[in-house]
């Protein structure tokens, strides 16, 4: 089943994860709820862990209970303290805080004598067969699976072996243990899965302790149980892995044992999540980094200047739900703007400046007006911007020969600029090849703050920047990476490249802002009037601000296709 999450559907759901919750306290299989969020530390978060984020601490902090972090470091080949570091500055940054910081690694010796104990029950044994070999022998969705030769070898000869495994006088790839469960199951994780594998490898945290490391099936609903979880909260690929979660945990003896619950992971249309796949764009250059604004990782969204709440608003609204679904960009975009409408503070920016000088304003007189700092929190007062004879504005805000409907200013049309007053044009200036280089005008004295005398109106305002005040900065105008919905879909960086859009990353140099915004720090948001919503980059420098547009006034990308 799918569903398509538009802008403009209701995306509210019900959560079916309280419901389980309420009926388990209900019925007393719980006295208490705690939940866990366990990456693993082999790359950088995204859009989907952020789901999985507000629903694992969530959860926690609607039942009074706690969610803890723990960090699957079962795999040392790839796995690595930035990660680590990574992962804990993006949980803060939406807005959780862990009761515990664990790692898989804190069981590593109770998750082994687990493994002895299935060995001594007959449940799990040494197989000398290749990866190719099990492969091949674990059958298909409508074939049962073949049983190894070595199924059936005895107690205390698997023991023998598996300790052999551990004192590291075995080689990578000669053997695994496996459980023993059922070869004709219609599931094919329970056809005898591979537990653990020899993997001679240094350990960050463990060093060289151990020779032989857990997989992800075993050892994950064991560090639940010992962690003390009682909701097991996954993404819905796993519900197949349910049937083995189960069986491990009832084998190992388990009391009281934690319940996994699957809900359906967050699939974002013009976005990348797979961390295989983001690797590629980093790797051949096609993004800076992991935290490209472009990326939807969520330390790129951060740089970007998404605000944390809107996030977890965008969280909030596609709800919890079983079905697979594809929400549109457009939504996360939306609650994005929604959230820096009330609480960006207003500046004004010239993105592509055209001098203006209005020709009977006094050479030597400046003035400050006073603007809004955010007209949505009116507590927060006024700031003064400067204005003098020399102002500039955007190149798009004038024509010598407009087309109807053009309310910017023209020979025809009178215009208001922001905060000042009423100015209209007079006469132009061009360079050798005839491009405009300047614009005279004259202004009414009469209309600052746009009151005039006679009362008259003007359908046109403009925002500006005084010569007298001007700074220099950068602006990076980011949009969305993919021109396809589902690059996903496509194989290979060639064809990652072949649907990059051309217009996700537009650099403009030599815009102009007032020079009070100079003190402004990496991570500061602000509505360019008229232009969108800006963070300050991480890449400023002191008088060389750099701001990435965070997201537009309005969508306009449905409009480009």
């Amino acid at each position: 089943m799918e569903e398509n999450l538009s802008l403009t559907e209701n995306t509210s759901n019900a959560n079916f994860i309280h419901d389980f919750i309420d009926e388990d306290l209900k019925e007393g299989v719980y006295n208490k709820v705690q939940t866990r969020f366990p990456p693993e530390p082999n790359g950088y978060l995204h859009i989907g862990h952020a789901k999985a984020i507000c629903i694992d601490f969530g959860t926690a902090e609607k039942y009074g209970g706690i969610c803890n972090l723990r960090l699957d470091d079962t795999n040392p080949t790839k796995e690595d303290v930035e990660y680590v570091d990574a992962i804990m500055e993006d949980i803060k940054w939406l807005g959780f805080n862990w009761a515990n910081v664990y790692y898989a690694s804190d069981y590593f010796d109770f998750i082994y004598e687990c493994a002895l104990k299935l060995i001594d029950k007959g449940l799990a044994y040494v197989d000398e067969m290749s990866a190719d070999e099990i492969r091949e022998m674990r059958g298909t969705l409508t074939e049962p699976g073949t049983e190894s030769p070595y199924r059936n070898r005895p107690i205390e000869e698997t023991r023998e072996l598996f300790k052999k495994m551990t004192a590291g006088e075995i080689e990578e790839g000669k053997m695994v243990l496996r459980a023993k469960i059922d070869m004709s199951s219609p599931n094919l994780n329970m056809r005898d899965p591979v537990i653990y594998r020899v993997l001679k490898a240094h350990h960050h945290r463990t060093g060289d302790k151990w020779c032989v490391y857990p997989m992800y099936d075993f050892a994950h609903p064991l560090s639940d149980a010992k962690e003390g979880v009682t909701h097991s909260l996954c993404s819905l690929e796993f519900e197949n892995h349910r049937p083995l979660y189960n069986w491990v945990l009832e084998a190992a003896d388990i009391k009281n044992p934690p319940r996994q619950i699957e809900f359906a992971r967050m699939n974002v249309n013009y976005t990348l999540t797979s961390k295989r796949k983001c690797l590629k764009l980093v790797k051949d250059g096609l993004v800076s980094g992991w935290d490209d604004p472009r990326m939807a990782t969520i330390c790129g969204m951060r740089r970007r200047g998404f605000p944390s709440a809107a996030v977890r608003e965008f969280v909030d609204k596609i709800g919890v739900s079983k079905a697979y679904s594809v929400i549109d960009y457009a939504l996360l975009e939306s609650c994005v703007r929604d959230n820096l409408n009330l609480n960006a503070e207003r500046a004004m920016a010239v993105l592509r400046p055209l001098k203006i000088i209005i020709d009977n304003y006094p050479d030597d007189k400046t003035e400050e007006i006073s603007v809004e700092i955010n007209p949505n929190k009116p507590e927060l007062g006024n700031k003064t911007v400067t204005f003098s004879k020399e102002i500039y504005i955007e190149q798009d805000d004038f024509m010598l020969d407009p087309p109807g409907k053009y309310f910017r200013l023209c020979p025809q049309k009178e215009v208001r600029l922001k905060g000042a007053y009423y100015i209209k044009y007079a006469s132009h200036e061009t360079d050798s090849e005839g491009n405009i280089t300047a614009v005279h005008c004259t202004y009414d004295p009469e209309s600052r703050g746009g009151e005039t005398p006679d009362g008259r109106k003007v359908k046109g305002t403009l925002h500006w920047v005084s010569d007298k005040s001007a700074v220099k900065v950068t602006v990076r105008l980011y949009d969305r990476l993919f021109n396809v919905e589902n690059p996903s879909d496509e194989e290979g960086v060639s064809s990652f490249a072949d649907n990059l859009n051309p217009q996700s990353l537009v650099v403009l140099e030599g815009c102009l802002m007032d020079k009070k915004i100079e003190n402004a720090k990496p991570g500061d948001t602000f509505q360019f009037m008229r232009q969108g919503y800006f963070a300050v980059d991480k890449d400023s420098k002191e008088g060389a601000l750099v701001f990435n547009r965070t997201v537009a006034l309005k969508d306009s990308f449905s409009k480009k296709k």
